[in-house]
């Protein structure tokens, strides 16, 4: 009789890693299985093999050196922040919150910030990891922006943005940027940045002379949505998650993070 014995190290209760992979939305479990025996997976760092089991609470599990989110305490809300809502935990002037806009349980935090005017996209969670990759210094992952300014910026000023603009916190990175509609007293610019630093995006088109009237995050790496409405939320699939974590692992680095104040 053969006995299914756990492996040094192995969690002897623990699942097998392929239903575990299965579950995070990576294929089936045979497809799970040829990629173990591809030698794609780690658990902790070491290259898994098939038949290997996982405690998904604990266990650090990567495919293609990403991260896979297994654990079932990991939540992933995409908010459509309407305008005049703080993105802090509470405010002092009694100004409604973005946190009243998602579930009260379990506890989760914005990854990085929008000012109160700003609307569009904003991700909260309760995974510090994900959360540290896409805010930190060494990571820059792009953030994009409808932004309503007044007058019609010449090619000059657009080629201020993308160059960068010097501000009175030094020269902005280069940022992409597309004039996407001129009518009548304002235009329509969409901007790409991969800093965050204080209301830049505002601050950018003030310095070159056209001030932003409305100001819309319409992406946050890989993550869209044109269809949720102000003021709603949904939870993120798995392969958004991932895409995060992808976007994250491969951004160039020396971008800095978002403060505070964030960088609408």
């Amino acid at each position: 009789m053969v006995v299914d014995t756990p492996a040094i190290g192995e969690p002897r209760n623990g699942e097998r890693l392929q239903k575990v992979l299965a579950r995070a939305g990576l294929g089936s479990r045979r497809m799970c299985d040829d990629l173990i025996a591809a030698g794609r997976v780690t658990v902790d760092g070491a290259v898994a093999v098939l038949g290997r089991r996982v405690d998904p609470q604990h266990d650090d599990i990567a495919l293609d050196g990403v991260r896979v989110v297994v654990r079932n305490d990991l939540v992933y809300y995409l908010l459509n922040k309407p305008a005049g809502h703080v993105a802090t935990a509470s405010d002092p002037e009694g100004r409604p919150t973005v946190l009243e806009l998602v579930p009260d349980e379990p506890r989760v935090f914005t990854v990085g910030r929008l000012d109160r005017d700003t609307e569009g996209l904003l991700l909260l969670t309760n995974d510090g990891e994900l959360t540290q990759l896409l805010t930190h210094p060494s990571h820059g992952v792009v953030k994009t922006y409808l932004a309503e300014v007044e007058g019609e910026p010449a090619p000059i000023a657009l080629r201020r943005l993308r160059e960068g603009v010097e501000l009175d916190d030094g020269l902005t990175a280069p940022a992409t940027v597309n004039l996407v509609q001129h009518h009548g007293a304002t235009s329509a610019l969409e901007i790409g940045i991969h800093e965050g630093r204080n209301r830049q995006v505002r601050r950018m088109c003030e310095a070159i002379g056209h001030p932003v009237r409305r100001l819309v995050r319409t992406r946050i790496g890989p993550l869209h949505d044109h269809q949720l409405r102000p003021g709603e939320s949904r939870t993120l699939t798995p392969s958004e998650i991932r895409a995060l974590y992808e976007a994250a692992v491969v951004a160039d680095a020396g971008y800095a993070a978002e403060p505070e104040g964030g960088p609408g």
